[in-house]
């Protein structure tokens, strides 16, 4: 962050408005210029938008420190600079995908002008539609790069700018760094050469997509009711086509939230992880008798789940990231997977448990699925975000669609076998014992604090959590043989517990991962039920004492 002298502010500012072709942004950066300096002005030139291994993401609005047609001009002209230092010439091509979230159709066409300009072809996806089928692409149609206009699952007045390489993986370092010098070395807008919008893709693309993803389950049972959402985002009709295609029946969706709307208005936060978020999906589960709720976020990479609690009319609740990626491992082991099993370092240790048992590798990795795309011979990845790449060979990414279409199959298995998805727990924990995780998340206000808060951490670590003791600390800024550095420290406890603690990548929260492992004893003691109540005490009681000992 950079702070800028009044003079020097309004004169950043007023260069800022001469070059900005969006004349929205540029009225609206006018109207504060001629109110003078202000806290609000000074924040849009805090600095530039950092593009990182996350591309870029941000609040929609002038400046430099904003998501607006001139960071993205100034990122496409990067990324083609990157590609062609890197061997990218004529007639190789970079795929553009957008969902509907407030100028993604604007930043998608300005990429595609600039990759014309640059003199390499630019597809566009023809329509507002998923992350993944993007990731799907960029290898389906051969490209150098791949871009995809969305902020996921972030409040409205944000978007964002994914960046892959021609793997159809996220960019890792050092392809980010060397983009990002390239965009800090673009000279003036007015410079950048712009060709057409280049060829805007038709739906054979996405159809090969959708048979792709419906080729991923077998003969077997189909009869399920079911709700599902898109949380007003842009996965509803892949979604509904997809299972159409696989044998299922239409799913029941809540009215208000089935069309794409960049307002997100029935939700605090579009993120199937909030609180409230699945309400309406829950409500009409109850109406219609559902066997499950299904839902994605809003640029449907990611999948969340919700399944009835007890008997009929006793209510819904959602699962843990951790119990999905549960679930669709055992399905996938049970397909006969051969692998690489990973997941993310945040994620259940029981995914390594599994992998073993089945006689499969297993590999950790960093959190997202930069990381967890490109290990070689991934059989299935995850992390407890609600993210899960369940078919590697067609998206090294996170696909919402295609781990939903999976949890519908094993549910409609267990259903013609008079069983539920929470049987399907029971029997995983009776295996390998019940590892339950939990998140203690805080969103902060003033960003300083979550560095402060990490320092401290790291300065006075506890002694002990919940009553168990701290074995050994990890500080995974130092990185190692298997893990480059992170902002980010692990806890060791006893009994196999465990905590991380990070700050979020792509929001202004210190996120806290708590895991323990509890046997499952006899039936006749209580068996998993027992042992479910005595991991959610163990649980109550780390959260309490890292609340403390964090500060938080």
């Amino acid at each position: 962050m950079t702070s800028l002298s009044d003079d020097d502010l309004l004169t950043a500012a007023r260069a800022w408005a001469a070059e900005d072709p969006d004349p929205q942004t540029r009225a609206e950066l006018e109207a504060l210029i001629a109110a003078g300096p202000s806290a609000d002005l000074a924040d849009r030139f805090a600095g530039t938008l950092e593009f990182g291994t996350a591309g870029l993401r941000g609040a929609l609005g002038a400046g430099s420190n904003r998501m607006n047609r001139v960071v993205v001009l100034r990122a496409a002209a990067g990324l083609v600079a990157y590609l062609k230092a890197n061997g990218a010439g004529p007639g190789d091509a970079v795929v553009i995908g957008y969902d509907a979230r407030h100028n993604s159709d604007v930043f998608a066409r300005d990429t595609a002008e600039v990759v014309t300009g640059a003199g390499l072809r630019a597809l566009l996806l023809p329509r507002p539609l998923p992350t993944p089928l993007l990731a799907f692409a960029i290898r389906d149609l051969d490209c150098v790069a791949g871009v995809m206009v969305t902020a996921s699952h972030n409040p409205p007045q944000d978007n964002g700018y994914k960046v892959y390489l021609g793997d159809g993986s996220q960019i890792v370092p050092p392809a980010d760094t060397g983009i990002a010098a390239q965009i800090a070395a673009v000279g003036a807008l007015a410079d950048i050469p712009r060709g057409d919008g280049g060829e805007v893709l038709g739906e054979d693309v996405v159809e090969r997509y959708e048979a792709r993803v419906a080729s991923l389950v077998g003969p077997g049972p189909r009869d399920l009711t079911m709700v599902y959402t898109p949380l007003h985002g842009v996965g509803g009709t892949t979604v509904q086509r997809v299972l159409a295609q696989a044998g299922f029946s239409a799913p029941h969706e809540p009215p208000a939230q089935a069309d794409p709307d960049p307002e997100f208005p029935t939700v605090a936060f579009p993120n199937p992880e909030e609180p409230g978020a699945m309400d309406q999906a829950m409500a009409l589960a109850a109406e219609v008798g559902a066997d499950i709720v299904v839902a994605n976020d809003p640029d449907a990479d990611r999948c969340a789940v919700a399944v009835p609690v007890g008997g009929t009319g006793q209510g819904w609740q959602m699962l843990r990231g951790d119990e999905v990626g549960a679930l669709l491992a055992q399905h996938l082991l049970a397909k006969g997977a051969q692998g690489v099993f990973a997941q993310s370092i945040v994620s259940s240790s029981l995914l390594g448990a599994m992998a073993a048992a089945a006689g499969q590798p297993h590999q950790e990795t960093l959190t997202g699925f930069k990381w967890i795309g490109r290990i070689p011979g991934l059989a299935f990845g995850y992390e407890e975000a609600l993210g899960y790449c369940v078919d590697p060979a067609a998206v090294k990414d996170k696909d919402g669609v295609s781990a939903l279409l999976l949890i519908c199959e094993l549910a409609a298995e267990a259903k013609a076998a008079g069983r539920t998805v929470r049987d399907l727990l029971d029997d995983i924990a009776r295996t390998h014992g019940l590892y339950a995780t939990d998140q203690l998340s805080v969103r902060f206000t003033d960003l300083a604090q979550i560095p402060a808060t990490m320092q401290r951490l790291r300065e006075q670590p506890p002694t002990s959590l919940g009553g168990l003791a701290v074995e050994h600390v990890v500080d995974l800024a130092t990185g190692s043989a298997d893990l480059p550095p992170t902002d980010g420290l692990r806890y060791q406890l006893a009994d196999h517990a465990r905590v991380i603690v990070r700050p979020s990548g792509t929001e202004p929260k210190v996120k806290c991962y708590l895991e323990v492992v509890v046997p499952v004893g006899a039936e006749e003691d209580g068996g998993v039920d027992a042992a479910r109540i005595a991991a959610a005490g163990r649980l109550d009681a780390i959260r309490g004492d890292l609340q403390t000992a964090a500060g938080l």
